[in-house]
This record gives C-alpha cells, sequence and structure tokens, in this order.
C-alpha cells in the first residue's frame, strides 16, 4: 500500500479498536504471529522440497525442521530420488519409452552415477555399457557393466540400434543428433518431407535444409560423419568405423570418432550450462526463468567444480528464492 493511499484512511475505526481492546476480557496468551508465519513457511517448503526431490510428502522430523533445506543432503542420497531423478533423466533424453528396458540405457547409467556418486560427465563419456541382464529375455532390465570401449551408454547395442537411424546410405544422423541433445540440450524439430523431396546427402544441402544438416556448428551430416555408418537392418544392423578422417565441426573443433565428440561436447561450457537447466526442470517442472540468473549462474559454478549433478541441485534447493 503507497503512503498516500494510507494518509487516506478514516481514524474512526482505529480508535474504536483501541477501545475495544481496552475494555475487552484479557485472552489467553498465543504464538506470536510471526513465529507460526516463520513455522508455516518452514512446514510448506519441506513439504515444497521433499514433493520435488522424492515425490513423497515430509516426514513428521522433516516438518518439525525450522531449517527445512538442510533435508537436502539426505534427500540427495535416498533410493527414492536416485529412482526418481533416472526415470526423469530418461525423459529428458528420449521422446518415448524403449521397446525393452536396455533401450531405456539413459534411466540405468543415471541411477547408477547416482548411486555410486560418479560425476555427472560419466554418463556420457564413462567407461561403461548397459546391457540386457538376461540376453535370452528380450524384457530383462538393463545392467550397467564396465567396458573399457564403453562411453557412457552411446555404445550400448540397445541405444545404437534404437537411434540408428534409416538414412539409406547408413549415415548415424539421428545418433548424432541425439548425442548433442543429451549432453548440451540442443533441441531441433524435424520437418516432414514430401514424397518427390529429395532426402539423400545431395538433397539434404538444399538451402532449407542445410540449414540444420551442413552449415551450423551442430550440422548434423558433419557430425554423423564420426560416427561411422551402419549396415543391415533390425536386429542384424552392424556399425561401422569411422573412415573420412578427422572433421572440422562444433564451430573449429577437430573431432576423429564419437569418443572423441563426446568429450568435446563434455568439455564445452553448454554442457554446464545443460546441466543446470535440467535441474530446474526437476525441482520446478520448467527451465530457468531471466529473474533467476544469479543462482543460475551459481548453480553453473558449482557443477563445474565436480561436473556431479546432486551440485547442481543442491545449488537450486537450497536457496531462499526455493522456498519463496
Amino acid at each position: 500500500m503507497s503512503r498516500s493511499f494510507r494518509t487516506l484512511l478514516p481514524v474512526a475505526p482505529i480508535a474504536a479498536a483501541l477501545l475495544f481492546a481496552m475494555t475487552s476480557t484479557p485472552r489467553r496468551a498465543v504464538a506470536e504471529p510471526a513465529a507460526v508465519d516463520a513455522a508455516e513457511k518452514a512446514e510448506k517448503c519441506t513439504t515444497r522440497l521433499f514433493t520435488a526431490m522424492v515425490g513423497e510428502g515430509a516426514t513428521p522430523e522433516a516438518l518439525a525442521n525450522p531449517n527445512p533445506q538442510a533435508s537436502f543432503d539426505a534427500l540427495a542420497k535416498d533410493a527414492r530420488f536416485q529412482e526418481r531423478f533416472a526415470r526423469f533423466i530418461n525423459s529428458q533424453f528420449n521422446d518415448t519409452p524403449g521397446a525393452t528396458p536396455s533401450e531405456d540405457a539413459s534411466y540405468y547409467l543415471a541411477k547408477y552415477v547416482l548411486e555410486q556418486d560418479k560425476a555427472w560427465s560419466d554418463m556420457f563419456i564413462g567407461r561403461y555399457d548397459v546391457n540386457p541382464s538376461n540376453p535370452q529375455q528380450q524384457n530383462s532390465a538393463g545392467t550397467v557393466v564396465d567396458s573399457p570401449n564403453g562411453l557412457g551408454y552411446f555404445h550400448s547395442r540397445a541405444w545404437m540400434v534404437r537411434y540408428a537411424g534409416n538414412e539409406e546410405a547408413g549415415i548415424r544422423i539421428v545418433a548424432a543428433y541425439r548425442m548433442m541433445q543429451n549432453t548440451i540440450g540442443l533441441t531441433l524439430a524435424a520437418t516432414t518431407n514430401a514424397p518427390e523431396v529429395d532426402i539423400t546427402a545431395n538433397g539434404r544441402k538444399a538451402p532449407q535444409c542445410a540449414g540444420c544438416h551442413y552449415n551450423p556448428w551442430f550440422a548434423l551430416d558433419k557430425v554423423a560423419t564420426v560416427f561411422g555408418k551402419t549396415t543391415g537392418m533390425g536386429n542384424n544392423i552392424q556399425f561401422q568405423a569411422p573412415t573420412e578422417g578427422p572433421q572440422n565441426i562444433l564451430g573449429g573443433v577437430m573431432v576423429s570418432n564419437d569418443r572423441e565428440l563426446a568429450e568435446a561436447l563434455v568439455g564445452n561450457e553448454a554442457f554446464d550450462v545443460n546441466a543446470c537447466r535440467l535441474a530446474y526442470k526437476y525441482l520446478y517442472g520448467r527451465i530457468e526463468n531471466g529473474c533467476e540468473g544469479p543462482v543460475f549462474d551459481a548453480c553453473v559454478d558449482a557443477f563445474k567444480k565436480d561436473k556431479k549433478i546432486t551440485s547442481a541441485l543442491a545449488v537450486v534447493a537450497k536457496d531462499p528464492t526455493f522456498c519463496e
């Protein structure tokens, strides 16, 4: 209420209130409004934190804590959070659920990384594979195994088959896009081609297609070159090593294969920014707002230090603005 508006308030009701206060019967002592407000705010903050982190209500002990955000550290190690966050990541990295559990390789590796307190970069460059726990059963759960040739989950066969694409020359454009989308958050909208449109490499060089496939720093065809090509179809598909030598991609980075590509992406600040964007999406259900710049910058700085996604989440969840 502005100062000029307050001066227009009538004085009679104020006098009446003072008279009532002097003549009414004394009441039993109650908690100060400020204390009640603080307790209510703490409970609301605790409830919000538990809901965001584990999708469940807070415990009585947590609700009684006047410092609700102190619960974050325990929640970040909670199995419920690890399961929930892994499912969230899988939904962000794939448009639809996989046809088999091992196709959702990002879910299994995200859960493993959290359980083992690994750096988030291990999701993309760690020496792992995600394989079916029982190869004889198509729908068996995935399992994370150490692999000297592993590349996060990008070398897991089920993931490779899922995102092999259908380019007629075997160019792995879909895999190239997925790697960039998963690591740095690149988002592109695929266009629907008319039947007569040339969708070969030559056709993709046309102006309306080259804007995504050949010209920009994320040029899909150029990036896909370092993945090698595919031969065969379906479960019989085979993946060939790249043969065209180093490529100048990503705005001036020389890359020879998909490992070098993944390492270049993880080493770029866009990877750090995307990690904090994922933290905001998980905790708030949206990306950051412009007014949240200082908190977002602090998130990026914290994540850069150890590359752990829980460090990014901690900055956002522990900031006072999370409870406002």
